[in-house]
C-alpha cells in the first residue's frame, strides 16, 4: 500500500481499483486439493511389489499355457491380481467420498468492506488485496490483512497456531508487536475467528497467498515416504524372485546337463527331438517361478487391509488411505498438537475463590462481560467470558434476565493496555462498580492487607502453575467509573482441561515403546505443565527437552537433528517447524504419527507417516491426514496402534501358511520331476491349492481378532525383514517335512497303487486330499504365530477363521466327489475321509505339544 491509498482508506477501493487488483492478486479462493484420476487410482495399485512378481509369473505362465494348449492356471493368476488390485481400489475410493463432504469452503459466506466511500457486504471469495474490511465478534476474516483501527480486538488463531487467544492491535512506538508472538499484533489471517472487540484491516494477501493457502499447499504436496510394510513388502518380493529364480534355473541347468549326459539322444543328429527335451526342460522351470509366486499373497494383505478399515471405523478411526491401517501399527513417535488433541479445547472455571459480596458475584459475571451464549449452548465473544457465564448457568442462573432487569450505567472494555474490564450497572436500587481482569492489575486497585495479599498471590501462583489462566473479580458501591478503593471480590482459575482419557492413553504408549511429543503453539509453560500432566515431563526432564518454534527455526539442520529425539515439547510452533520436527525425526528412522485439528498440522500431517486428524478438525487437516478420530480421542489412538501391531502379525501369519504351501508344492514338483512321477498335482488342483485356499486363509487370517498383548512389544524396526528367523525356521522346517511326508507317500502311491503302470486316480484322489488337509490343519498353527497360545485359545471367538475352515472343507469334498476328469479325483468313501482326517490332524497335535512346552518353560522363567 503507497501512501496516497493509505490517506484514503475510509474511502475504500473504487470498482475501477477493484478489477485492477484481482487482475494483479487474484481471486479470494484457495486452490482445492488435486484430484487423482480413477484410473491413475486403480492403476497406483500395480505399484506393490508383489503384483509385480505376479505381472511377471503371468506372463510366464501364458507362455506355458501355450505350449501346452491349457490357460486355466494363467487365467487364475490375473483374476488374483485383478481381485486384489480392485478390492483395494475400492475400498480407498469408497473412504475417499466419504472425505468430499470436508472441502466445502464456503466462499459464498458475507464480509463487510469499504467501497466507493460505503460500507457493503461482498461474498467473500470476491474481497481483493487493497480492500478495508471491517471485523466484529463472530466474523469469521476473510483474507490476510493490516489492521488500521482497533478496540479490544482478539482473535482465535487456533486453526493455525493452535493459539485459542491473540490480542491485535494497530503497531505503533508505543504499542510495539509482541515479540512472543507467532504472527506480528497488527496482522489478521484468513479463517481465524473474532472474539471480542471489532477492527479494521487492509488486505494484503488474498487466495494461495494467504498464511493458510501457503499451508494447504504444503498439505497437499506430493510426498515420498513409503510406508513400512511396502518396504517389507518389496523385500520379501525381491527374495521370492532370486529364490524361484535361482531354483528355477539350477533345476534347468542340472536336469538338462544330466539329460546330456546320460541320454544316447544327444550322441545322434535329432535335433528336433533334442528341442523338444530342451523345451520340457524349460517348461519345468518355468512352473517352478510360477509355484515360487504366493498368488494369494496381495489379497491376502489388501484384505486385511481392507477388513481392518472396516473395523477400525467402529473403534471411531475413520481409515482413509489403506496402508495408514498398518503403519500405524510400526509408529515410533507420536507428536500431537495440545488444543483439542490432550486438552478439550473447551474453556472452564477450574475453581474461583470468593472472598466479598458473594450475593454479587453473579451480577459481576453477568453484566461485566460482552460475551454470549446462543440457544444451542454455544459461546460467542470471549472464551474465558464464555466460561464463567457458562459456570452460572450450570448453576441454575439465567445471566440473560439478569442483563434484562439490570441498567448498565457506563462500560470500560478490556484491552491490553489496561489488562482489565470494568462496568457500571445498577443492581437491586443501588449503583456498583464491577471490575475484572489480570490479578497484578486488579489487586492494585483493592484495599487489602499484606497477609491477605501474599494468601491470594500464593493461590494464584498455584493456579498458574497448572498452566490454568487467573482473573481477579472486585467492586464497590458507586456510580463512577473510578476503580480505586476497591474490595477484592473472588479470584478465579480458567482451564482448558485435559481429555479424561489422555493420560492413560500415553502411558500405554510409553509402554508400548512409542514417545510421544508436544508441538504446539501455546506458551512454554503452558505446554510444559500440560506434559507434566500426562506424564511426558518429569521433575528431572532437562531443560533443553523444550524449545519455542522461532528458536528451532533458528537451529542449522545439523544442529536440529541432534535435538530432535531428546526433544519432549515445542512451544510457540508455527506449521513449518511441526513439518521439519517430523522430517527430522524421519531422518533418524522414526515412523513418525502426527496428530492434530488445525490447519496449522496440516503440512506435518501430509509429511508424517500417518497423519491423525480429529473429527472436530478443519477440512485441510482431515484432507491432510491419512486416518480420522472420529471421537477427538487420545485414547483411539492407541487403539490405532494396536489394530495396526495386530493386523502386521496377521500379514506374517498369512505369509508364514502361504510360504509353507508353496515351498511343500515347489518341492513336489521338483522331487516329482527327479524320481519321474507323473505331476502329482494336476493344475486345477494347483490352482484350487494356491489360489481359492489360499484366499480363504488369507480371509481367515485377516479377520482374528486384535489382541491387546502386542501392546507389551516394542516398536519393530521398520529395516527388519517381514519374515524374521523364526518364520524362516518354521516355513523350511514344516515345508521340508510335509514335502517329505507327501514324496513318501508319492512313492508308495507309485509302488502299491498302479494301474497298467500308472497311479491310480483314487490314489492320487487321497493323495490330493491329505495334501490339502494337512495344509487345512496347519491353519491352526498359524493362528497362533507370534504366541504360545493354544490353537484352541478364544477359538469361538474367531469366526471368520471357523467360517473359512468350513469353506475349504466342503470345497475339498465337492472337487473330490464332484470334480472328475476336470479335478482328476474320484469320490471317496467316509471311512476314507475320516482316515485321511484323522492322520493328517498330527499336524495340529504336535504344534499343541510344542506350545504346551514353551507354556511351562515361560512359567518356570518367571
Amino acid at each position: 500500500m503507497d501512501k496516497e491509498k493509505e490517506k484514503n482508506l475510509s474511502y475504500g477501493l473504487n470498482d475501477q481499483q477493484v478489477e485492477q487488483s484481482r487482475r494483479e492478486h487474484g481471486e479470494n479462493l484457495l486452490t482445492p486439493p488435486k484430484r487423482t484420476s480413477l484410473l491413475r487410482l486403480y492403476l497406483e495399485k500395480y505399484n506393490d511389489p508383489i503384483i509385480r512378481i505376479l505381472l511377471v509369473a503371468a506372463v510366464a505362465s501364458l507362455a506355458l499355457a501355450f505350449f501346452h494348449k491349457d490357460f486355466i492356471e494363467t487365467i487364475g493368476i490375473v483374476l488374483a491380481i485383478i481381485l486384489a488390485t480392485t478390492i483395494g481400489f475400492y475400498f480407498e475410493r469408497d473412504a475417499a467420498k466419504k472425505f468430499d463432504v470436508l472441502t466445502a469452503l464456503g466462499e459464498e459466506s458475507p464480509v463487510k468492506v469499504r467501497r466507493n466511500g460505503t460500507v457493503t457486504e461482498i461474498p467473500r471469495k470476491d474481497v481483493v488485496v487493497g480492500d478495508v474490511i471491517i471485523i466484529e465478534v463472530g466474523d469469521e476474516i476473510p483474507a490476510d490483512g493490516r489492521l488500521i483501527a482497533s478496540t479490544d480486538l482478539q482473535i482465535d488463531e487456533s486453526s493455525l497456531t493452535g493459539e485459542p487467544i491473540i490480542s491485535k492491535h494497530v503497531v505503533t512506538d508505543d504499542t510495539p508487536s509482541d515479540k512472543e508472538a507467532t504472527y506480528p499484533s497488527d496482522t489478521v489471517l484468513r479463517s481465524t475467528m473474532v472474539m471480542n472487540g471489532n477492527g479494521v484491516a487492509v488486505v494484503t494477501a488474498v487466495g494461495d497467498s494467504t498464511e493458510i493457502g501457503k499451508v494447504a499447499r504444503k498439505a497437499t504436496e506430493m510426498t515420498a515416504v513409503k510406508t513400512p510394510l511396502n518396504i517389507q513388502l518389496g523385500k520379501l518380493a525381491k527374495l521370492i524372485s532370486k529364490i524361484g529364480t535361482g531354483v528355477s534355473v539350477s533345476a534347468f541347468v542340472i536336469f538338462l546337463t544330466h539329460d546330456i549326459m546320460t541320454n544316447p539322444l544327444w550322441q545322434g543328429t535329432d535335433y528336433l527331438k533334442m528341442a523338444e527335451v530342451t523345451l520340457n526342460y524349460f517348461m519345468m522351470a518355468v512352473t517352478l517361478i510360477v509355484m515360487a509366486v504366493p498368488e494369494g499373497l496381495p489379497m491376502a494383505v489388501t484384505l486385511a487391509l481392507a477388513l481392518n478399515m472396516r473395523r477400525m471405523l467402529k473403534s471411531n478411526n475413520l481409515v482413509r488411505k489403506l496402508h495408514a491401517c498398518e503403519t500405524m501399527g510400526a509408529a515410533t513417535v507420536i507428536c500431537t498438537d495440545k488444543t483439542g488433541t490432550l486438552t478439550q479445547n473447551r474453556m472452564q472455571v477450574a475453581d474461583m475463590v470468593v472472598t466479598a459480596h458473594e450475593e454479587l458475584m453473579a451480577s459481576a459475571i453477568a453484566l461485566n462481560t460482552t460475551a454470549n451464549i446462543d440457544n444451542e449452548g454455544k459461546g460467542i465473544g470471549n472464551p474465558t467470558e464464555v466460561a464463567l457465564l457458562l459456570r452460572l448457568r450450570d448453576k441454575g442462573t439465567d445471566y440473560a434476565e439478569m442483563r434484562r432487569t439490570a441498567e448498565i450505567k457506563d462500560r470500560l472494555p478490556f484491552s491490553t493496555e489496561r489488562k482489565y474490564m470494568a462496568t457500571v450497572a445498577q443492581v437491586d436500587g443501588k449503583d456498583w462498580l464491577f471490575v475484572k481482569g489480570a490479578p497484578e492489575i486488579v489487586m492494585g486497585f483493592c484495599n487489602i492487607t499484606d497477609d491477605e495479599k501474599a494468601r491470594i498471590t500464593a493461590q494464584l501462583r498455584a493456579y498458574q502453575n497448572k498452566a490454568m489462566r487467573t482473573l481477579a473479580f472486585a467492586c464497590r458501591q458507586t456510580d463512577a467509573m473510578n476503580v480505586e478503593g476497591l474490595t477484592l471480590q473472588a479470584v478465579a482459575a480458567i482451564s482448558d482441561p485435559l481429555r479424561t482419557d489422555v493420560p492413560d492413553a500415553v502411558g500405554e504408549c510409553h509402554s508400548a515403546g512409542i514417545q510421544v511429543k508436544i508441538v504446539t503453539g501455546d506458551t512454554s509453560a503452558t505446554a510444559v505443565e500440560i506434559a507434566r500432566q500426562i506424564g511426558i515431563w518429569k521433575d528431572d526432564t532437562p531443560a533443553t527437552d523444550q524449545i519455542t518454534g522461532p528458536d528451532f527455526a533458528a537451529l542449522s539442520d545439523e544442529e536440529a537433528y541432534r535435538r530432535v529425539e531428546s526433544l519432549k515439547v515445542m512451544s510457540r510452533a508455527r506449521p513449518t517447524d511441526k513439518q521439519r520436527l517430523v522430517q527430522l525425526l524421519q531422518k533418524h528412522g522414526e515412523v513418525v504419527a502426527v496428530t492434530g485439528d488445525g490447519t496449522n498440522d496440516a503440512p506435518a500431517l501430509n509429511h508424517a507417516h500417518v497423519g491423525l486428524s480429529l473429527g472436530s478438525g478443519t477440512s485441510v487437516a482431515k484432507n491432510a491426514s491419512d486416518i480420522t478420530l472420529i471421537d477427538d480421542s487420545f485414547q483411539s489412538i492407541v487403539k490405532a496402534v494396536m489394530w495396526g501391531r495386530s493386523l502386521y502379525r496377521n500379514i506374517q501369519r498369512f505369509i508364514f501358511f502361504q510360504l509353507i504351501v508353496n515351498v511343500t508344492a515347489l518341492l513336489l514338483v521338483l522331487g516329482g520331476s527327479i524320481i519321474g512321477t507323473e505331476l502329482p498335482l494336476t493344475v486345477t488342483q494347483i490352482l484350487w491349492v494356491n489360489l481359492i485356499m489360499d484366499t480363504f486363509a488369507a480371509m481367515a487370517l485377516a479377520s482374528l481378532p486384535p489382541s491387546h498383548e502386542v501392546m507389551k512389544d516394542k516398536p519393530r524396526n521398520q529395516n527388519d525383514f517381514i519374515i524374521n528367523r523364526k518364520m524362516a525356521y518354521g516355513i523350511l522346517t514344516m515345508g521340508v517335512l510335509f514335502f517329505l511326508v507327501m514324496l513318501g507317500m508319492l512313492i508308495y502311491c507309485e509302488r502299491c497303487c498302479s494301474v497298467s503302470g500308472a497311479i491310480s486316480v483314487k490314489a492320487l484322489t487321497i493323495f490330493f486330499t491329505a495334501f490339502v488337509m494337512i495344509q487345512w490343519w496347519n491353519l491352526f498353527n498359524a493362528k497362533t504365530l507370534g504366541t504360545n497360545h493354544s490353537a484352541f485359545n478364544e477359538l469361538l471367538k474367531d469366526p471368520g477363521l471357523l467360517l473359512t475352515l468350513c469353506i475349504i472343507l466342503a470345497g475339498q469334498w465337492l472337487i473330490v466327489t464332484f470334480g472328475g476328469k476336470m479335478f482328476r479325483t474320484e469320490p471317496l468313501s467316509a471311512e476314507e475321509w475320516l482316515c485321511i482326517i484323522a492322520g493328517t490332524s498330527v499336524v495340529l497335535w504336535i504344534g499343541e505339544i510344542i506350545r504346551g512346552v514353551k507354556r511351562l518353560t515361560a512359567k518356570r522363567i518367571r
